[in-house]
């Protein structure tokens, strides 16, 4: 639609400045019938003849007749300038006019030539010339195309999406260059727990992990690194983060080499390389961050801190090749080849593939659709396969930046997944095992006031996961993802289910800084969140291997159950968390 305001803009004025010729009258032009020389202009320079562009293949009759009437134009308006320029002063031709200064120097295509001063002209009260408006703007793209070649437009680059969940808001940067786009990012939070654990743990979360402490949860310093199509991306993940992450991942169990050790201090590490084709196609290898669950890995790009299951149960990150192709501005499709689900290495004998489609078709509405199959991503379980969609979409439905309420849009995120062989089925309990499945969606309404500067955000959702195979194991006596534990297990048809609902307060005095408060009541239809008990044996993580049965007397097995300790969960956590988030 921009582009055909754009082909308007140009055939009125070109029209009105046609018609307006035919009424010059004749004695102005008399010296053109009359004289074989041209005469000089106001610089002394002989007017630069017309010269007709090379018929460009496709063009009507009547295209060629405007092409040949633009440099008709252009001609007798050098002259008509040449005649009308009084004669100057050496003093005043010493300092050349602000007329001739803008002048180009060197000759441009007839086209351009004649189409900036009409432009310039009718940009303040000719009206539209109905000649004008009877030509087609393909006819205009014929033209110009024969003239110059328009550059692309920048994907996503026709509206501001610093609104959207899971993107930061941040405009610029202040400290860009031509090579190098740096940025530093600080996640420092309190976290109230009502259960008031004693060992200070917090379990089932991605990104709470220490109760009535003050700690960094995530410090990031790095940027993206881009010259001569060439790019590349560098994030560290310096705190909470560094431990908590690499210990969801049960990959570097398999084979050698620590590669939680190797990646620990990095979220995000890839090069890769721009093609100038289409709208841009970038091809990315190394660890980028994922998509899947909505929010972004960072929280000063979420509307809330905890975010709900979906997102907090699914992948923050892969390792492997993704390619990014933009066939239009308002379009992505971008294909991956990875390790596997959330996974520095791979679990079994097989990688995943997964794919995302980004649609914004306007400045409101913004549709995310990932895909993920095929994967082997149960440690130790060689022909267990996952599949998993996972699918969103945000709208601004409200937007008057004057008013006090300046902005409001919601998000709604729906997923659904299954694994299939090795034990368990998809389609349910079977034969072939028992159903293990992940089914949740989550939904959240954000309002913004004062020009952006104070935000509000309600939502929750819900899961239901038979098998757990996606829900995040309590780190019971230092329990990860590799280890498991016998305190809380993910055998095949375990049951699941959970909901939780929170709100937000943000207080954003600058682009570049968040002041959160957060409160979250979150639930489970079994034990799972740290009660006043805690997590930890007494002692501390001494007995045995990391998520083992921990007995008050001697080792396993403890003989009774009044001799073995038991961590205390609860069905319900309610907690405050207090932030800090910093992003340049």
């Amino acid at each position: 639609m921009r582009a055909f305001r754009s082909r308007r803009e140009i055939i009125g004025p070109v029209f009105a400045a046609i018609l307006g010729l035919s009424l010059v009258p004749s004695s102005l032009l008399a010296d053109e019938k009359d004289s074989s020389n041209p005469s000089t202009n106001a610089e002394g320079e002989k007017p630069r003849a017309a010269k007709i562009v090379a018929p460009v293949p496709g063009l009507t009759e009547r295209e060629r007749w405007l092409l040949g009437r633009i440099e008709q134009l252009e001609k007798r308006m050098a002259e008509m300038e040449s005649r009308s320029t009084p004669s100057t002063s050496p003093a005043m031709a010493a300092e050349p006019s602000r007329e001739s200064t803008a002048r180009p120097a060197t000759a441009p295509t007839a086209l351009h030539a004649a189409l900036p001063p009409v432009r310039a002209a009718s940009a303040n009260s000719v009206p539209p010339n109905p000649i004008g408006a009877a030509v087609s703007a393909q006819a205009v793209d014929k033209v110009v195309a024969g003239a110059t070649k328009v550059p692309k437009a920048e994907p996503f680059a026709f509206a501001d999406f610093t609104w959207l969940n899971g993107n930061a808001r941040t405009k610029e940067s202040p400290m860009d260059t031509k090579f190098f786009t740096p940025e530093v990012r600080a996640d420092v939070d309190y976290v109230y727990d009502f259960n008031h654990p004693k060992d200070d743990s917090i379990g089932g979360s991605s990104e709470v992990f220490r109760s009535n402490e003050v700690h960094v949860t995530q410090l990031g310093v790095g940027g993206d690194f881009h010259y001569d199509n060439v790019r590349a991306r560098l994030m560290t993940q310096f705190g909470l983060y560094s431990q908590t992450t690499p210990r969801n991942d049960a990959s570097p169990s398999r084979g050698q080499w620590n590669l939680d050790n190797a990646y620990r201090y990095v979220s995000e590490a890839y090069g890769g390389y721009h093609f100038n084709a289409l709208h841009g196609i970038n091809v990315d290898a190394g660890i980028f961050m994922s998509y899947i669950g909505l929010f972004s890995y960072y929280n000063f790009d979420n509307w809330t801190y905890q975010p709900s299951y979906v997102s907090s149960n699914t992948p923050w990150f892969f390792n492997g090749v993704r390619v990014q192709i933009f066939p239009t501005e308002h379009v992505k499709i971008e294909p991956w080849f990875v390790n596997g689900w959330q996974s520095y290495g791979r679990f079994n004998n097989r990688p995943g593939f997964g794919m995302q489609i980004l649609w914004r078709p306007n400045g409101w509405f913004s549709v995310l659709g990932n895909q993920y199959a095929l994967g082997e991503d149960a440690a130790g379980v060689p022909g267990r396969v996952r599949y998993h969609t996972d699918d969103s979409m945000e709208v601004k439905y409200y937007d008057k930046p004057e008013n006090f309420l300046s902005k409001a849009a919601f998000s709604l995120t729906g997923d659904l997944g299954c694994e299939h062989g090795g034990g368990v089925s998809c389609a349910g309990n079977s034969a072939k095992g028992p159903k293990q499945s992940f089914l949740g969606y989550m939904f959240y309404n954000r309002f913004w006031f004062n020009h952006d500067k104070y935000g509000l955000t309600l939502g929750g959702g819900k899961i239901n996961n038979p098998g757990r195979y996606l829900v995040l194991l309590p780190p019971i006596n230092g329990a990860t993802a590799a280890s498991g534990t016998n305190y809380f297990t993910e055998n095949p048809g375990d049951p699941f289910k959970a909901w939780d609902a929170s709100a937000t307060f943000d207080w954003m005095p600058s682009q570049y800084i968040t002041f959160r408060w957060e409160f979250d009541h979150r639930a489970a239809n079994v034990p799972y969140w740290t009660g006043p008990g805690g997590i930890t044996p007494p002692g501390g993580n001494t007995f045995g291997a990391p998520g083992s049965v921990v007995c008050f007397s001697g080792a396993p097995p403890c003989g009774s159950l009044a001799n073995t300790w038991f961590p205390d969960l609860k069905k319900i956590e309610n907690r405050i968390d207090l932030a800090i988030l910093v992003k340049f």
